[in-house]
């Protein structure tokens, strides 16, 4: 674990001590409900311009959408899942490039199909605006649902619209404490960024996949779909 993690990891432990009016569900009391119908769901995928650079042979998104491809069908039927994707569009401005992020496929039980047949149709085209994509998947996504909520976020790169995903949740766990942060870091070599991906899913209590090839892409997203009840704080590296 690096230095960055290990502050992050003694801002959490000494926070709730210094200040008074702050509180925070430590891992051990975020414990999910036996329901696993109860959960919420949401993909947040980069389409990036990034994304259309090869790996392996093959253009990155596709990849992506490969996986997911796979994935979907395998989904309880049960559980309500959704999809938002960000980078799909370039924008007149930087302004608008970095609000180039929409929820594709809203949040709803036996969705996997959808999902499936909406991602066809995205292009990769502008920036990676992930903090807003963030803000807006918890202020309006979730908009109605009580229980756990979990974000799946897969990014080949970090925030580039003058914004910190890390910034933002250290804010969010002072008010939301029903909402998990999965990150999959897809083919990072920038240190910076891995900080600040890494920090976005320790701080939510969710988990932190380092996929450097295409089958670590496909472990790290059934790993992420398929987790465990208790929400573990933890740091995953992919051999």
């Amino acid at each position: 674990m690096n230095k960055f993690c290990i502050l992050i990891i003694m801002f959490l432990l000494i926070l709730p001590v210094c200040a008074e009016n702050y509180s925070i569900s430590r891992p051990e009391n975020f414990t999910l409900s036996q329901n696993d119908e109860d959960e919420r769901v949401l993909f947040i995928l980069d389409f990036s311009n990034s994304m259309s650079e090869y790996l392996e042979g093959r253009r990155k998104v596709d990849l992506m959408i490969d996986t997911m491809k796979q994935i979907l069908p395998n989904l309880n039927p049960n559980i309500s899942v959704g999809l938002r994707v960000y980078g799909h569009k370039m924008g007149l401005t930087p302004f608008e490039a970095c609000r180039a992020s929409s929820l594709i496929s809203p949040i709803s039980v036996a969705n996997g199909i959808n999902i499936r047949n909406s991602l066809l149709d995205i292009k990769p085209r502008g920036m990676t605006p992930i903090t807003y994509s963030l803000k807006q998947a918890v202020k309006n996504d979730f908009l109605g649902f009580s229980g756990k909520k979990h974000i799946i976020l897969l990014t080949d790169g970090g925030e580039n619209c003058d914004e910190s995903p890390c910034s933002y949740v250290l804010e969010l766990i002072k008010i939301r404490k029903d909402i998990k942060i999965d990150v999959i870091a897809f083919n990072i070599d920038d240190e910076d960024d891995l900080d600040q991906l890494e920090c976005t899913s320790l701080v939510t209590s969710g988990k932190f996949y380092n996929a450097k090839t295409a089958a670590e892409l496909a472990r790290s997203l059934n790993n992420s779909v398929n987790s465990v009840k208790k929400v573990e704080a933890e740091i995953i590296q992919n051999p």
